[in-house]
């Protein structure tokens, strides 16, 4: 199919009368478009949820492990007497 042909052929569906919609169809679509809302606030909330939780945990951690801290030498032993 050449070019001429695909922009005619589309220029005839453009042309055309669009099918009726069936009158239920918009209270299913309403139904579902706020179905896919709730659920995304839902996901949305349990992320920043999930979040929070994980920088709690770090910081806990980060104040009981200290881990910016040096560790003490075990391998060297005190010097003294100098």
């Amino acid at each position: 199919m050449s070019r001429h042909e695909r922009e005619a052929a589309v220029r005839r569906m453009l042309e055309r009368t669009p099918p009726p919609v069936p009158p239920e169809l918009y209270g299913d679509a309403l139904r579902r478009g706020g179905r896919m809302l709730r659920r995304r606030t839902a996901a949305r909330r349990l992320m920043w949820l999930v979040l929070l939780a994980a920088v709690v945990a770090f910081l806990v951690w980060a104040s009981v492990t200290r881990p910016w801290v040096e560790p003490p030498s075990d391998t060297t032993p005190p010097v003294s007497g100098w």
